[in-house]
């Protein structure tokens, strides 16, 4: 059971844990590959969920060839992606509103620490319909490194004025429980795609499948006084 003695914030990742975006970026950046005239496993951009922009475009290139036109592949895939948003909106992941309320009754400190840029993360927080439920956000623009280093969760501990070590790191990818376990904090894995890596596992410090069940654990340790 996932206990909340002795933590004092929460930190959220966002792509695969709070909102369902990577289907969304994978679709398009799959179409745009495929406008470019390039064959796709669409399987293969699975293996990029949790990782900065700039190590996928580097996977990208190891895939397709160092000809391979990131500059056309930015501008293809980024109208692409918001002509899919537009039709299919971003899913709020399950437990998501329910763990926010918890701690926001709570007077828990929540920060959402990301590996996307500013602009993204504002913009898919905007389409979810949930910006206002994070007023405090670290993106992979205010850090020298991304995840997998900890230098997202570090400053979003600074940020929350909180000890690393007493802060609660949701997290749906290895590259993020890397950086998670990397900072001191306690990590709460849950996963985003299947199979789950065992090494992940053996990393994190609880695994679950969903917030839903993170919250009604919370719930449950309240109502008996723990």
């Amino acid at each position: 059971m996932f206990g909340i003695t002795g933590f004092s914030a929460f930190i959220f990742d966002m792509d695969g844990l709070v909102l369902d975006t990577e289907p969304t970026y994978f679709a398009a950046w799959q179409r745009a590959v495929e406008k470019m005239g390039f064959k796709v496993d669409p399987d293969s951009f699975k293996t990029l969920s949790g990782h900065h922009y700039s190590r996928i475009e580097t996977r990208l290139l190891s895939w397709y060839g160092t000809g391979f036109n990131l500059d056309a592949f930015r501008q293809l895939s980024r109208p692409l992606w918001r002509t899919y948003v537009n039709e299919h909106g971003i899913v709020v992941k399950q437990g998501v509103v329910d763990l926010l309320d918890y701690a926001e009754q709570r007077q828990i400190p929540v920060c959402l620490a990301t590996n996307s840029s500013t602009i993204n993360s504002h913009e898919c927080l905007d389409i979810a319909g949930i910006k206002n439920r994070f007023p405090k956000i670290v993106t992979g623009d205010d850090v020298n490194r991304a995840k997998p280093e900890p230098d997202i969760f570090l400053k979003a501990a600074d940020y929350l004025q909180a000890d690393i070590c007493r802060c609660v790191v949701f997290e749906d990818s290895h590259t993020g429980i890397i950086a998670a376990s990397s900072a001191g904090a306690y990590s709460v894995y849950i996963p985003s795609t299947l199979p789950v890596d065992p090494l992940t596992v053996e990393l994190c410090d609880c695994m679950m499948d969903n917030l839903s069940q993170v919250f009604q654990s919370l719930t449950t340790q309240t109502a008996i006084g723990i």
